[in-house]
């Protein structure tokens, strides 16, 4: 319990999307064996998924570049397998931050990978293409995410299915949840799914309406979830959920985040119906009640700015 707690502590600071600016030295990885083959790191950026097995190692999310090299050195207290394969959640720089290092600390099984101007024999990196589409394309500050931490092999649709370490493994698009590129990865004879931020524990989701989210979409991508999810008693154990940030869960935790989701926007809607400007959609507090639970100690993710994405979300012209 005490590990858990641990972990929970370390992935709401990490929250913050400028995590590379806070002291990492003084981070730690901390390794969770979620299942059989399935493993879990939490230390600063969003949780990393781990699956290794004869085939080599395949990586969901990379946290951010300065913890590459104890990103590795975590791996290396349970697995001495190549890195082989890295999903990218979304385009995000606490999931994504790594992706150039790790790709060139592992090797690619196939030969001849899909970008000449970096290391043809590194590790692919897969990715819904919204997300490549978003990560070459210059930020707000106008600065590009550097070309080698680019995904390198995208999908577009619904889904793509890889076969690896003796299970199938498929990466699923959640169409305008948190943004117009999520994916969750389903290891399906683990039972068990890497939510990337579409679901995160003890903290409220943060939608990017300028990245295509929406409240709709991001509900619709936690059904989905629950649809997946096989418990073995009631809302307990079965399906093994990793989340983009927070514990390890199941689906009481999943369908007690749809609660709060749901609730929070109903009100909402309500108070648009009734004519309620933004700011007075704020100052009625819709969200009082979970911000217990869900309100995380991070300046970049208030209830205020839950709530305001909210509004924006139900409001906005399509």
């Amino acid at each position: 319990m005490q590990r858990i707690a641990i972990l929970a502590a370390l992935a709401l600071i990490s929250f913050n999307l400028g995590a590379q600016q806070q002291n990492l030295d003084n981070v730690e990885e901390h390794v969770i064996h979620v299942r059989g083959n399935i493993y879990m790191l939490a230390g600063a950026g969003g949780n990393i998924t781990v699956q290794t097995g004869p085939d080599g190692i395949l990586l969901v999310d990379t946290q951010v570049a300065p913890l590459a090299d104890k990103i590795v050195a975590a791996i290396r207290t349970f697995s001495n397998a190549p890195i082989r394969n890295i999903v990218d959640t979304d385009y995000h720089g606490d999931h994504t931050g790594g992706n150039e290092k790790l790709r060139k600390a592992g090797s690619t099984i196939v030969g001849g990978n899909f970008t000449p101007d970096v290391d043809a024999n590194a590790a692919p990196i897969f990715a819904h293409e919204n997300v490549l589409t978003r990560m070459s394309a210059p930020n707000a500050q106008g600065i590009k995410t550097p070309f080698a931490a680019w995904p390198t092999d995208t999908y577009i649709g619904r889904k793509k299915d890889l076969y690896f370490n003796g299970e199938g493994v498929r990466i699923q698009h959640m169409p305008n949840a948190l943004t117009d590129g999520d994916s969750i990865v389903y290891f399906r004879s683990s039972d068990v799914i890497a939510t990337g931020d579409i679901f995160t524990a003890g903290s409220y989701p943060r939608i990017d309406l300028a990245a295509g989210g929406s409240i709709n979409g991001e509900i619709e991508a936690i059904n989905a979830l629950i649809d997946l999810d096989i418990p073995v008693y009631g809302q307990e154990g079965g399906t093994l959920i990793i989340p983009g940030h927070g514990r390890l869960c199941d689906l009481g935790e999943l369908v007690d985040f749809r609660e709060m989701l749901t609730v929070i926007r109903d009100r909402v809607q309500d108070l648009i119906k009734k004519g309620k400007t933004l700011d007075q959609v704020k100052a009625a507090r819709p969200s009082f009640d979970y911000d217990p639970e869900f309100a995380a100690p991070d300046p970049a993710n208030t209830p205020d700015m839950f709530v305001e994405s909210i509004y924006k979300s139900l409001t906005s012209k399509k």
